[in-house]
């Protein structure tokens, strides 16, 4: 809590890397309820600019070695829940 946690995602992926390659990161709260995109990346970074995450979200990522880790400022108690990371590289999901 406060302290700027990392949340990591790697991929492998067997096409190569493209402009077209999207990343997505969604996140559900602990007692349920809608999934919301915290953070989008398709050739720059996305962070979202509504909702709980806003301006707390970075993009600590590194595409070329199949990292598409963000990390998250201030944490408090009640943004626990369940964070999931989507990488598509075309024509490879």
């Amino acid at each position: 809590i406060g302290e700027q946690v990392l949340l990591g995602c790697t991929f492998k992926s067997t096409s190569p890397i493209t402009e077209k390659l999207i990343v997505d990161w969604t996140y559900r709260p602990l007692a349920g309820g809608q999934m919301e995109t915290i953070f989008h990346y398709q050739v720059v970074p996305y962070p979202t600019t509504i909702g709980r995450f806003k301006d707390r979200v970075s993009w600590v990522g590194n595409i070329a070695r199949g990292d598409a880790s963000i990390a998250i400022q201030s944490p408090v108690k009640s943004d626990n829940g369940t964070f999931i990371c989507s990488v598509k590289n075309p024509p490879d999901v």
